[in-house]
């Protein structure tokens, strides 16, 4: 009976990476700006089966502060609920900034997120994703990723010589990190990124709301206002600049529910509305 039971254990702790259909090495030679050999990071791809497919992509990208990343919760078992709507999934190992393994380890992460986004565009055909409807969703840290990708499109932190578009289509930024700022942001994901006295310059860069521009995707932000983790001002902060550049942003602030609260909630709860604004806004058949 206890073999039974660990056997169980086992598989409903594996039940979400059943459906991936290939794990991807983002880079096949040297990793940009490696310092010491580091684990390589990947892309691995959960397609829609039989014939439900929207021809939707999206990347999703985890959180974890930048110390660890949270790969089941907010990555694999996200994937799978997008597949069984008929999106194809890509969930990102990123690596995480240390000084030890990166010459610049604030530049690794988004590095990593740009590849997995060329990544997609150029294999979209074979996944019968459309390139006008691959977006990003981050959680957390992930959001601070995730926005950084979708400011930040203008410069190439990677070998980019086919001109693939780097620009996600759509943002999804659930209880985000989005600002550097020490007022503001998350103490452990700025130091994780920055260290622990970053230069002004480099605080401002990678505080999101003041790298938004007219260009920046159309954005759903979602964050509760009791969330003690990360302030619920990071959110608010974004959509305002959002909404200053005339960029279509929609925000669903709930009262209650703490940092994280999507591990409290059944997934539909808060993946419904997504989906409403996705088909709102023409990257999600009817």
């Amino acid at each position: 009976m206890r073999k039974i039971i660990l056997l169980l254990l086992l598989l409903s702790y594996l039940s979400p990476l059943i459906h991936a259909q290939e794990i991807i090495p983002l880079y096949k030679d040297s990793i940009p700006g490696a310092r010491a050999k580091t684990e390589i990071p990947d892309l691995t791809v959960y397609l829609p089966q039989g014939t439900q497919h929207t021809k939707t992509g999206i990347l999703i990208i985890p959180g974890g502060g930048y110390g660890f990343v949270s790969s089941i919760k907010e990555g694999s078992e996200i994937a799978t609920y997008f597949a069984s709507k008929g999106i194809a999934a890509f969930v990102l190992k990123y690596r995480l900034p240390t000084d030890s393994t990166m010459r610049e380890k604030k530049t690794g992460p988004i590095q990593d997120a740009q590849r997995a986004l060329q990544i997609i565009r150029m294999n979209a055909g074979k996944w019968g994703v459309d390139n006008n409807k691959i977006g990003v969703i981050g959680f957390s840290a992930g959001g601070h990723l995730a926005s950084t990708l979708g400011t930040h499109f203008n410069r190439s932190f990677i070998s980019n010589e086919n001109k693939v578009n780097l620009r996600p289509d759509f943002m999804i930024l659930v209880y985000p990190v989005i600002s550097m700022k020490q007022e503001l942001t998350h103490a452990g994901s700025r130091m994780n990124l920055l260290g622990k006295t970053p230069a002004n310059e480099d605080v401002n860069y990678f505080s999101n709301e003041e790298q938004v521009t007219a260009t920046t995707p159309p954005t759903y932000l979602t964050h509760t206002g009791d969330d003690k983790v990360v302030s619920v001002q990071n959110s608010i902060a974004f959509y305002q600049a959002l909404l200053k550049n005339h960029v279509s942003a929609e925000m669903l602030l709930v009262p209650e529910g703490d940092h994280g609260f999507i591990f409290k909630i059944k997934q539909e709860e808060y993946m419904d509305p997504i989906f409403l604004w996705m088909r709102k806004g023409g990257w999600l058949d009817e």
